[in-house]
């Protein structure tokens, strides 16, 4: 009696660690739902706390860089609006840094340098295809040679600047503190359909309100390489020239200001709009590289984190978790699933009791997030609101609604065992099915179903299962290829 009672007990301590273990599993998978949900909480305090009160009139002399290769569809937009900014005509020149484009982008600019003399400069490289940031250097060493430059203003070929934005970027400059500023990229296309109604929802949510998170934190994780506006002063400190050993050369360049003592600033009333893929294959390319080029910095700048003696923002607890719980939430969404799968082979009274507290949290920040995105750009937020409520997928969707209101739906005790292990286990079964759109879409007879695949399976779970890309293609060292956008002047304005 006495060995039956230990082995029970044993057995007993055993079965408890291994559910404190599982809850552990759904706590920590739970992290970036919360950490989403703090950043969200801080947008407000950009109304009180932010760099307007440091600004002045200041109308440098501004030397425009555009990375070029084969835009000949809409380089001479870009180039008509910049020439029509409200900024002085005298104080802007366009240099073209053309890397060895193939179609007609040489012509395009030999006419727009005939119809602004001495405000349009081609840069002609013999050697192209060693991607973007090789590019710009080509231009910079021209540009950085000559004393004229007072500020410079990166931006892609594609973009086009609304008429004020410039000088509303400039006006921070007039603080010596401030070593860049970056404006607020929104989708542009003339005709936004499916894909691209997501894109736009990400940029509202990622830019317009993440970004204001981050001027209140004091810490920015990225200039929007398609708009960023640098002091002289800062592009000399930091090496006069752009990152060239990661895919992340914007993310260098705003952590190198940063690390050398300048703020970067978020100008959110700065816009731009920009074209962006139209297809799930062009958008999963693109993604990549960014993916890829943050898993990079995250290895390059190891000694930062969590470090607030080597730079009290980057290095601060905020802006960590904030970075991690993006980087990680594939990681994350694993644990979740198998901490609930777990405690419901374990315990499914448990299992359900914890997973209806823990859905509260992510239906919450959701509802809040969708709010308050929306409203700091209703124009772009009431035209992506269906894409703003299927971001996660129409499954998904379902899923939270199963969850928020249980038994409605009467099932045969099979049925709500398969049912509810679905439901626990959909977060990592949305990641393989993300790369499956990705397949449909390469499929002739799946291509006209790829948009209703989308919205069931979701952006979010798309852009999880392309970090989960990401992992895979730096431990395998795969090539870093640079995977261009094509652009076909879609961009409306």
């Amino acid at each position: 009696m006495t060995i039956l009672a230990a082995g029970t007990d044993v057995a007993a301590i055993g079965e408890t660690a291994l559910t404190v273990f599982l809850l552990v599993l759904v706590g920590v998978g739970a992290v970036p739902v919360v950490a989403g949900l703090a950043q969200f909480l801080v947008i407000p305090f950009h109304a009180v706390r932010n760099h307007y009160r440091e600004t002045g009139p200041y109308l440098p002399n501004v030397a425009v860089v555009i990375p070029a290769w084969n835009e000949a569809a809409v380089l001479t937009t870009s180039i008509e609006r910049l020439m029509g900014l409200d900024y002085p005509p005298d104080r802007l020149r366009v240099y073209v840094v053309d890397d060895a484009s193939t179609d007609d982008t040489p012509a395009v600019l030999a006419a727009c340098a005939a119809r602004f003399p001495g405000r349009v400069v081609h840069l002609r490289r013999d050697k192209g295809g060693e991607g973007k940031a090789h590019t710009l250097n080509h231009g910079l060493r021209e540009i950085l040679a000559d004393d004229w430059m007072e500020a410079l203003l990166i931006m892609d070929a594609d973009v086009i600047y609304e008429p004020a934005s410039l000088r509303k970027m400039t006006r921070h400059l007039a603080d010596p503190t401030v070593g860049a500023v970056t404006a607020y990229i929104r989708e542009g296309s003339g005709d936004p359909e499916g894909i691209t109604r997501f894109i736009g929802f990400d940029y509202l949510a990622a830019q317009a309100a993440s970004r204001r998170a981050q001027n209140v934190a004091g810490a920015m994780a990225c200039l929007a390489g398609g708009a960023q506006l640098h002091s002289r002063e800062n592009l000399v400190a930091i090496g006069g020239q752009i990152d060239t050993s990661s895919l992340a050369e914007d993310t260098v360049t705003t952590f190198r200001t940063q690390l050398a003592g300048r703020r970067v600033v978020f100008e959110p009333h700065a816009r731009v709009l920009a074209e962006e893929p139209a297809g799930v294959d062009a958008l999963w390319k693109q993604r990549l590289r960014w993916a890829r080029g943050n898993v990079q910095i995250t290895s390059m700048y190891r000694h930062l984190w969590f470090r607030r003696s080597v730079h009290p923002g980057l290095g601060g607890f905020f802006f960590g978790v904030f970075w991690f719980a993006i980087l990680l939430l594939p990681v994350a969404m694993l644990l979740t699933s198998i901490g609930l799968v777990g405690l419901y082979l374990l315990d499914s009274e448990l299992a359900s009791e914890v997973f209806g507290a823990a859905v509260f949290v992510p239906i919450a920040t959701f509802v809040f997030m969708i709010t308050l995105t929306m409203s700091v750009d209703p124009r772009t937020g009431f035209t992506v609101w269906r894409e703003a409520l299927l971001f996660p997928g129409a499954i998904s969707f379902v899923v939270l609604l199963s969850a928020a209101f249980p038994g409605v739906v009467p099932l045969s005790d099979t049925a709500e065992t398969v049912w509810t292990l679905f439901v626990y286990s959909w977060l990592v079964l949305c990641i393989p099915l993300a790369y499956g759109v990705r397949k449909l879409e390469g499929t002739r007879w799946g291509r006209p179903l790829t948009p209703l695949a989308l919205y069931l399976v979701g952006f979010g779970p798309m852009m999880c299962a392309i970090t989960v890309d990401a992992y895979v293609k730096e431990v395998r060292g795969a090539a870093m290829t640079w995977d261009k956008t094509e652009k076909t002047g879609r961009v409306t304005a």
